[in-house]
């Protein structure tokens, strides 16, 4: 892998990162701004148009711009001194690297200040899913989005594909007739139908430049929140993410003020590869959520949480990933208790741990780590439950150790230093050891002993690590008892996160009437809490269960949130698994499919 030319730093451009996973030369000249106008042209499943890149150069600058790029057919480059009068430039494309894309290098003279690329993608881009109709809500217009996090942006845009290279943009969007574009970022008026426009005045990763095209309607849930959805389930959805605006004001109240003017829910087909993604001011998220009880909206209140974690203080490179996710867990967990109470924000920390532990199980020492070493892998590697679990363990531990408000005004200041800027994780371990593990300010007494390079570089859990305790899951293990002993249980105020403790409770062999037995007095095949029915339908395949086959087929034809899909594929028989993702395929986001492909090539070897 290549990536920053090892030259030295000029002091005009501040020094960033060491980003294995880019192409990019920022210390010889870095993009800080871009202005897109593109074209969806849904026929050919491509984005076709114009990426102006407005540069910064180094005194030491080499004649060329350096940027990612994967898949691109790049028609014609040109530079500018001016952003007025522009002149052809040379370009050339390198050999794909099967991780990395293709180098884009251009040319530049001595006084060029911008880059005009007219290009397009390919169907094939990795970024973005082409919807037919009939894989939409209302079945009679098509759908486009985007997913560019980790390294898919360079699959859209060519550009300098990495955390550590902040960017403001703006943005022309022109969409087939009666389609509306959306993006993260502000509207701007347009005069002209089917021409969207957008700015972001906040420089942010490219990662969280995000696009969707459909038939799209929005609904108000409080002065700065909203949400988006194909018109036949915006009103279902708007009901559940009712919240919205006290999850805002709660996590305000805790980490200060929210710097990104609104914040908007955009609910995708099923297709959408993960739960959700945090681009800002407007979340990507899956339907899945949308269970009519608002018990799955913790999701919600993790994108938003990344308004502070992820998109204001953003990891500078993907070995850096914990900083995000386990930052926004912890952040996650506190808004829900805010809102919910603390026995629900106990019962989803307890959830986390179990999945952490089943996490660590299969993954060897190397990858246990939060500084995990990504050289010559996808970043999406490194997008487990370690970094998100293990990491908000980590910080839960220091808020017991410290109390929570020295924490919660440490992280505030953490927020306040770092705001709008990409630190790695030294970076963050340096502020902490300045500014937390220091005498306390009222009383003088010395820091707790908490071994901090046994949390981040050691894998595993240190010795010291506490299980989060759930008083209401200790009755649900007497429910569990009793129900093998043949007694009745009570279940009728038991929440989604008691049921999926319950499940995940019970032996992992079950005979046949144990699962009808179950399945009789909850019906479960039939629920339509999709985190309720992931988990039945995963002891259905472990304990074949036939009755729930029919059910599993139409999941998995339907849904292709990853954390769903992948576990089922895994536990079924490679025979079953290879026929149902033949046909399920073509439902499920690019990057979705790289995660099934691989496992079902490795079981061929």
């Amino acid at each position: 892998m290549t990536s920053c030319s090892t030259k030295p730093q000029d002091p005009i451009l501040p020094s960033i990162a060491h980003d294995i996973h880019s192409y990019a030369n920022p210390a010889e000249a870095r993009v800080r701004h871009l202005s897109l106008d593109l074209t969806v042209v849904f026929e050919q499943q491509t984005i076709q148009g114009v990426a102006v890149l407005t540069i910064d150069r180094a005194s030491h600058a080499f004649g060329q711009l350096m940027l990612d790029s994967r898949a691109l057919q790049i028609d014609k480059t040109e530079i500018s001194s001016d952003g007025a009068t522009y002149r052809e430039t040379p370009f050339g494309i390198a050999s794909p690297d099967k991780i990395l894309g293709s180098l884009l290098h251009v040319a530049l003279a001595p006084d060029t200040k911008f880059v005009k690329i007219r290009y397009s993608t390919d169907p094939t881009a990795t970024a973005l899913q082409w919807l037919k109709p009939a894989q939409t809500a209302g079945k009679q217009r098509p759908f486009l989005y985007t997913q560019s996090q980790a390294i898919h942006a360079r699959s859209w845009i060519p550009l300098q594909d990495s955390p550590g290279i902040r960017v403001t943009f703006d943005a022309r969007i022109h969409t087939p007739a009666g389609l509306k574009a959306v993006m993260g970022a502000a509207p701007e008026v347009s005069q002209t139908p089917n021409e969207f426009d957008f700015k972001m005045d906040q420089p942010i990763p490219p990662y969280l430049i995000a696009l969707a095209v459909g038939d799209l309607a929005f609904q108000s849930t409080g002065p700065r929140t909203g949400v988006w959805a194909e018109p036949s389930i915006l009103p279902k959805a708007a009901a559940e993410f009712a919240d919205t605006e006290k999850m805002l004001e709660a996590a305000e109240k805790l980490y200060g003020p929210y710097r990104w003017s609104r914040y908007d829910v955009l609910v995708l087909p099923p297709s959408f590869p993960f739960g959700g993604m945090e681009n800002p001011r407007l979340t990507f998220a899956t339907p899945t959520i949308i269970a009519g009880d608002k018990s799955l909206v913790s999701l919600v209140a993790h994108e938003m949480a990344h308004s502070w974690s992820g998109n204001l203080v953003t990891n500078a490179t993907w070995s850096d990933f914990w900083l995000n996710e386990g930052y926004t867990v912890y952040i996650e967990r506190r808004i829900i208790e805010e809102l919910y109470g603390v026995e629900r924000a106990e019962m989803e920390a307890s959830l986390g741990y179990q999945d952490l532990l089943d996490e660590l199980k299969t993954h060897p020492p190397a990858d246990q780590i939060l500084h995990i070493n990504l050289a010559g892998r996808d970043p999406d590697d490194g997008a487990t439950q370690i970094p998100y679990e293990k990491g908000a363990l980590f910080l839960r531990q220091l808020e017991q150790a410290f109390g929570r408000a020295r924490f919660d005004a440490y992280l505030k200041s953490y927020f306040d230093q770092f705001a709008f800027q990409s630190i790695t994780t030294a970076q963050s371990l340096d502020y902490m050891r300045s500014h937390l593990f220091v005498p306390d300010p009222q009383t003088k007494v010395a820091p707790p002993a908490i071994d901090v390079k046994e949390w981040v570089y050691q894998p595993g859990l240190p010795g010291s690590a506490k299980a989060p305790v759930s008083r209401l899951f200790s009755k649900v293990d007497g429910a569990i008892a009793d129900w093998l002993q043949g007694r009745n249980v009570d279940t009728a105020s038991w929440s989604t996160q008691e049921w999926l403790h319950f499940l995940r409770g019970l032996p992992e062999k079950l005979d046949a009437a144990q699962m009808r037995r179950l399945d009789t007095a909850w019906h479960f095949t039939q629920t339509g809490n999709d985190e309720i029915l992931d988990q039945w339908l995963l002891m259905a395949v472990r304990n074949h269960y036939e009755p729930a086959y029919a059910r599993l087929e139409e999941f998995l034809m339907t849904v292709g949130r990853r954390k769903y899909v992948k576990p089922l594929y895994e536990a079924m028989d490679t025979k079953r698994a290879a026929a149902l993702y033949d046909k399920a395929r073509p439902m499920y986001h690019p990057i979705t499919q790289a995660t099934i492909d691989a496992l079902l090539a490795a079981r061929k070897k």
